[in-house]
């Protein structure tokens, strides 16, 4: 993997020194092609030929985007589907964070060439640092990640509004305090990406050893094959 640099991330009133998460998802992502990552140790089953039954089932929110405006987290129609992960812009772990932000651009390249999944598939990045992580910097986060498929990104307007959300898809995010209960800027979590069909079922969760854009890719194939195929009540 390439040197990590040093980044500081500013606005909204507020200067932080971090490893930048921007320049860790782009030292994971390489270059020069997003969607090139190292062979996969297994090999994917051919699309539609397994079963994706439903893990759990989650709600609908309104968030705040990088627009600065409130809207749905999901808002999916009939026929949809959304990948979702959880972030923080001063995460520190190469395998969390930066992990699933570079995941999401290889898919999202992978997506906009796909005109068959393209307009059925919505990424949706979630900062459950909300306090930091204001519309101003999520703005910044999408320009350096320039999606070309539908990609969002959003936060909360207050940690209080993004706990039932954090609970609801069982998302951890535990503050790191010193001794006299000061914040240290960072958060023990495990890095997931949840795939979410239009009702709101879950129908995967990805960690870190399975957070892969190809395997992502073709549970998208397979859910959209099998669903569109699974006649409705």
């Amino acid at each position: 993997m390439r040197t990590l640099v040093r980044g500081v991330l500013t606005g909204a009133g507020y200067l932080r020194q971090s490893w930048s998460l921007v320049l860790l998802a782009s030292a994971l992502v390489g270059a020069p092609s997003p969607v090139t990552a190292e062979d996969l140790r297994y090999e994917l089953p051919a699309a539609g030929s397994y079963a994706l039954p439903v893990i759990d089932r989650v709600s609908d929110y309104e968030m705040l985007g990088a627009d600065n405006r409130r809207g749905p987290l999901l808002d999916l129609a009939a026929g949809q589907c959304a990948v979702v992960s959880f972030v923080y812009l001063s995460c520190t772990d190469a395998r969390g964070c930066p992990l699933a932000l570079a995941t999401l651009r290889r898919l999202d390249r992978l997506l906009a060439d796909r005109d068959d999944l393209a307009d059925r598939v919505r990424l949706v990045t979630v900062s459950f640092d909300p306090e930091r992580d204001r519309p101003p910097q999520l703005a910044s986060l999408r320009r350096h990640m320039d999606p070309r498929a539908d990609w969002r990104f959003v936060t909360a307007a207050s940690p209080t509004e993004l706990r039932p959300v954090l609970r609801d898809y069982g998302q951890d995010a535990v503050p790191l305090l010193t001794s006299n209960g000061a914040f240290l800027g960072r958060m023990r979590h495990v890095a997931k990406v949840f795939l979410i069909d239009s009702e709101g079922a879950v129908r995967n969760i990805y960690s870190s050893g399975l957070m892969d854009h190809r395997l992502l890719l073709r549970d998208l194939e397979t859910l959209l094959l099998t669903d569109a195929a699974t006649p409705r009540p």
